[in-house]
C-alpha cells in the first residue's frame, strides 16, 4: 500500500500480479505479470486508472480510462480493478 493512500487522498497506488487475462491497455494492449496500478481523481469528478509493469518507468492508460467515480469512492473504484486484474479477466476500467 502507497503513502498516497493517506486520508483523503486523490491517488492510491498498489501493486497486483494479473491473473491469465492481464490487464487491457490502451497502448500496449494486454500485460500481466507483476503489475503498479494508479487511480487518481480527476477535478472533474472522474478517475484516471494507470497500469504498469511493476518498477517499470512506463505508465500505461487502462483501458476505457477515465471513468465516472462511483457512489462509494476512490478506493471502492481502486479496489474493483485490483480484484479485477487478479483475477485475470482482462480488466479494463469501466465498471
Amino acid at each position: 500500500m502507497n503513502a498516497d493512500r493517506a486520508a483523503g487522498a486523490r491517488r492510491l497506488v498498489d501493486d497486483v500480479v494479473a491473473g491469465p487475462g492481464g490487464a487491457m491497455t490502451d497502448e500496449v494492449g494486454v500485460i500481466t505479470g507483476e503489475l503498479t496500478v494508479a487511480t487518481e481523481l480527476r477535478p472533474d469528478g472522474r478517475a484516471d486508472i494507470a497500469v504498469q509493469y511493476t518498477e517499470a518507468d512506463e505508465w500505461y492508460t487502462l483501458e476505457g480510462s477515465p471513468v465516472p467515480l462511483p457512489p462509494d469512492g476512490l478506493d471502492a473504484l481502486h479496489q474493483d480493478v485490483l480484484a479485477r486484474i487478479r483475477r485475470g479477466e482482462g480488466a479494463r476500467a469501466a465498471l
